[in-house]
């Protein structure tokens, strides 16, 4: 009697098919549908398209890839400092010494070039002394038991002072055009800014930091409740002093980023970058209440900040009502940060228990 074999048919269903139905494809678009409609900077990349768009339908002038590059640009610096804010909102603390921070490392690049030392190392030090003026905000907060709006509005005065002083109230130039510190950060990248793709990195490093790290974990749970994170262990006064610190290096990358553009500091620059700051942050998607922070919503925040002043430029409006539209756009920010936290709230009280 021979032996018979059976071959498997082919409508079986193989390995790894298990559990996958007609509508599987269908499923996993629907979920990460959700997941970008969940994200919280979704909103404000929206209104800085539409905001785009409809300057661009009454001057197509404005919708020119050099245009929105120069844009970019602009909002590059803030855009770094509110990526930096963010982290100290989510943790219910506040830096009003960006501004300073920013211009007082801008000088003290220009002032190392100035003494013949090489610019990138002028750089490397300029970040770091932005660094130590963070960790000076942070010593004040932590020993002298201030509120951190206090210890800054205090050290923005400071800095800003200290800038005024050592630069006699006048500009201090940085590196020559020629030089390779120069061309570089004052280049692009096909017609892409490099100043603006160091943001682009910037963010998305800070992005996994704050999501998938130790560090990023603690700040987050800090801000939800600070009473509890400290009662699990985590040591809050360590990770608010390297927060300040990130902070302050952050500033002194933006200022660094500006000698490398504009060739030389201006005592006077930065003057309200902290209040753009915080506002790009707020209009990014980060609480003001503690806890949650997007980085990415930060930057854009940034670029929407920039849009508006070069679209009111373009509608011939005066530049002195810059800070009325710049308070406009903080004040819709937060009110719309408070109605949705209100919303969720409820949301939660009326959800049923199980």
């Amino acid at each position: 009697m021979s032996e018979t074999t059976v071959s498997p048919s082919t409508d079986a269903p193989r390995r790894g098919d298990a559990g996958r139905g007609p509508g599987s494809d269908g499923g996993s678009l629907r979920r990460t549908g959700r997941t970008v409609l969940s994200q919280e900077y979704l909103g404000v990349l929206i209104a800085t398209v539409v905001l785009v768009l409809a300057i661009g339908a009454f001057y197509p002038r404005f919708l020119q890839f050099d245009q929105l590059m120069a844009i970019l640009n602009q909002a590059t610096y803030v855009g770094i400092l509110a990526c930096g804010m963010a982290f100290l909102l989510a943790m219910r603390e506040l830096d009003l010494s960006v501004g300073s921070v920013y211009a007082l490392t801008a000088l003290a690049c220009a002032m190392l070039v100035q003494s013949g030392l090489n610019p990138w190392l002028s750089a490397l030090l300029a970040i770091v002394v932005g660094g130590l003026l963070g960790l000076f905000n942070a010593l004040l907060i932590q020993y002298f038991k201030l509120p951190s709006i206090v210890a800054t509005l205090a050290t923005l005065a400071m800095f800003r002072g200290l800038t005024l002083a050592l630069s006699d109230g006048t500009q201090v130039l940085g590196p020559p055009v020629d030089d390779s510190f120069s061309q570089v950060i004052g280049g692009d990248v096909a017609g892409v800014p490099v100043t603006g793709i160091v943001l682009v990195v910037v963010a998305l490093v800070l992005t996994v930091v704050l999501r998938a790290t130790p560090f990023g974990y603690r700040v987050r749970s800090i801000g939800s409740n600070p009473d509890a994170a400290a009662f699990s262990g985590i040591p809050v006064n360590r990770v608010r002093m390297q927060a300040f610190v990130l902070t302050g290096a952050l500033g002194g990358l933006a200022g660094v980023l500006t000698i490398g553009y504009l060739g030389a500091a201006d005592p006077n620059t930065g003057t309200g970058y902290e209040l753009l700051a915080i506002a790009a942050a707020v209009i990014g998607g980060t609480s003001l209440a503690g806890g949650k922070a997007t980085i990415v919503g930060a930057a854009l925040g940034a670029v929407l900040l920039g849009v508006v002043g070069s679209g009111l430029a373009y509608f011939s409006v005066p530049i002195n009502w810059n800070q009325f539209a710049t308070g406009a756009v903080i004040l819709a920010a937060v009110a719309l940060d408070s109605v949705v936290r209100r919303r969720r709230t409820a949301a939660r009280n009326s959800a049923p228990q199980l």
